[in-house]
């Protein structure tokens, strides 16, 4: 059987981002190497790939764990995740296909954050799994160093009926993940004083245990550059501030598949 999360090795790094010539490997798994490097979960790798059967998904991956290019794990207990410094997080390289999507796809989002504050990446979230909870019972971890705009966040997501915890510095969102339960979703700001928001969730992308943690970008300004990048490392969707209780409740009730109010809750 197939393990839960795959990552990239060193090899599989630099073959990913090796120069035109530099490297033999085919394109298509140059492609798979770049889904792996924002998309390690294997549901949400079957259904990036769900036009191919799994038996040759799970070929394709023998092959590059054979090549030493990608190893699999579990999710398991955190322990080391340190997020220091302020640094763009490199990209992976894209075929034109998936290229021209994502353009497309940013273009799309910049005009529906515009237009109505939030977008959600629906490719993404169909294929994670649903949170079996209440509201109630749910935890929103919310990383945002604005003291008027976390107490204002804690405040709407508390009425929109939420479990809060909060933070706001790169620092100490790692020492929350490390040391508390999983949150069920983060709601992380794009700039913080010791950190790219980013690159920390590029950071969180690349690691077995936040593969599938859902993460829900916050921003003052809807740049196509930025929606670009936050969409291609992995981001489940966007809000600009100022936000409204029902803007929140809806975006993390889309995401986590959770219903509504008035709604029948969503078939897995």
């Amino acid at each position: 059987p197939m393990a839960l999360v795959y990552y990239l090795t060193p090899a599989g790094r630099n073959t990913l981002f090796a120069k035109e010539g530099e490297t033999k490997l085919p394109l298509e798994y140059r492609r798979l190497l770049g889904l792996i490097e924002s998309e390690g979960h294997i549901d949400v790798l079957r259904g990036r790939l769900r036009r191919f059967p799994d038996r040759l998904i799970h070929e394709w991956l023998k092959e590059l764990e054979d090549l030493k290019m990608i190893e699999s794990a579990l999710p398991g207990k955190v322990e080391d995740i340190t997020f220091t410094g302020r640094r763009p997080p490199q990209l992976p390289p894209l075929a034109d296909e998936d290229s021209k999507r994502l353009a497309k796809t940013a273009v799309i989002a910049g005009a529906t954050l515009l237009r109505s504050g939030s977008f959600l990446a629906d490719e993404r979230i169909a294929n994670l799994p649903p949170v079996a909870k209440a509201p109630g019972e749910t935890v929103i971890l919310l990383v945002e160093d604005d003291p008027d705009q976390a107490t204002l966040g804690e405040l709407r997501l508390t009425l929109a009926g939420y479990r809060v915890r909060s933070v706001d510095r790169a620092k100490a969102l790692s020492r929350a993940l490390r040391e508390e339960a999983r949150p069920d979703l983060l709601l992380l700001d794009v700039v913080l004083p010791d950190g790219d928001g980013f690159d920390l969730l590029a950071q969180l992308r690349g690691r077995p245990e936040f593969a599938t943690l859902p993460i829900v970008l916050l921003t003052m300004k809807a740049e196509l550059a930025d929606i670009r990048n936050g969409l291609a490392l992995g981001a489940d969707g966007y809000i600009t501030k100022p936000y409204s209780k029902n803007q929140l409740a809806e975006v993390i009730g889309r995401v986590l598949k959770q219903p509504l109010a008035g709604e029948q809750p969503r078939q897995p």
